[in-house]
């Protein structure tokens, strides 16, 4: 057994790559509260994906030890495809977005097309580092690199939420006549009576502060908002009906000092809850800016 290991190491090898680039995938596929990658179809495509992502990093690595670089040049194949896998989410998240009552946005349906790309490249990876140390030292240090390897892209599953870049306060909600407020910050204008009742009885206020310049940027994007309405949304429901755009959720800001003003109108009034779910939405990496970094921020930084 031992001896027939030794003597088959590129076979040992791939097959380790495989089975923790497989694994690293697994690893990193949840069916949350999104519900996508939809239970069983999606998840069929996106493990079907994986499987083939492992299978490349895996191959990489004799291909490379015995110099035979044309073999290499389908990693370039499979990059390509993987965008092409990028923009087939793209397309599938935005029809399904015209048919949501809070609907993602468009960063929020790129970022997640990003994800599903990026996760490939992260199987591909893992293979790769796998079968390398399996082939070149020995099966145990494969294994063992492979273990390291699923932690590490691991590390890259989830990003930032809310939580670090803005402190989240429970706002109330006034009515001064038809003008409506969270807290001080000034939301929309409410004809009808009807509305105001409902808002009036329903309505949750959250006041977004942002910890810095870079966090003040961040939260004003029109993607990161929408984002933020629809994750509420989807936990929490959402008190409205097609046809009815006085009742949609709505973020709006205080251009005075970058505060968000956050106004829900769930099917389950727990104001602590919605606090909570709005500290835990995703930050977009689309939505990110860092004004500080730039050259002339930090020459004033400097000249302070």
């Amino acid at each position: 057994m031992w001896a027939w290991i030794v003597e088959q190491k590129y076979t040992v090898g791939i097959i380790l790559g495989v089975l923790f680039g497989v694994a690293s995938r697994l690893s990193m596929l949840r069916t949350d509260y999104r519900q996508y990658p939809t239970y069983p179809h999606g998840r069929i495509v996106h493990i079907s994906l994986g499987v083939i992502a492992a299978g490349l990093g895996a191959v990489a690595v004799p291909s490379l030890i015995d110099k035979n670089y044309t073999a290499v040049t389908f990693l370039s194949l499979a990059a390509q495809q993987f965008r092409d896998v990028r923009n087939m989410e793209r397309q599938s998240l935005s029809k399904i977005d015209s048919m949501e009552l809070v609907p993602r946005g468009a960063s929020y349906i790129e970022g997640i097309a990003m994800v599903f790309e990026g996760r490939n490249y992260l199987v591909i990876f893992s293979a790769f580092v796998t079968s390398f140390f399996s082939i070149v030292f020995a099966w145990y240090w494969g294994i063992a690199t492979g273990i390291i390897s699923i932690l590490v892209t691991n590390m890259f599953k989830s990003g930032k939420n809310v939580s670090h870049i803005a402190e989240v306060r429970i706002g109330q909600v006034k009515l001064d006549g038809p003008n409506l407020f969270v807290d001080d910050i000034y939301m929309m204008n409410v004809g009808l009576d009807d509305t105001r009742k409902i808002i009036s009885e329903k309505a949750i206020g959250l006041v977004l502060v942002p910890k810095n310049r870079n966090s003040r940027i961040t939260i004003a994007n029109p993607g990161q908002r929408q984002a933020l309405l629809h994750d509420v949304s989807t936990i929490m429901g959402v008190y409205r009906d097609e046809g009815e755009p006085a009742l949609m959720p709505l973020a709006k800001l205080d251009m005075n000092d970058g505060r968000l003003g956050v106004l829900l109108l769930p099917q389950e009034y727990d104001a602590e809850k919605a606090r909570t779910v709005a500290e835990r939405s995703p930050i977009l990496e689309c939505a990110v800016r860092m004004p500080s970094e730039a050259g002339v921020n930090k020459e004033e930084r400097a000249g302070a």
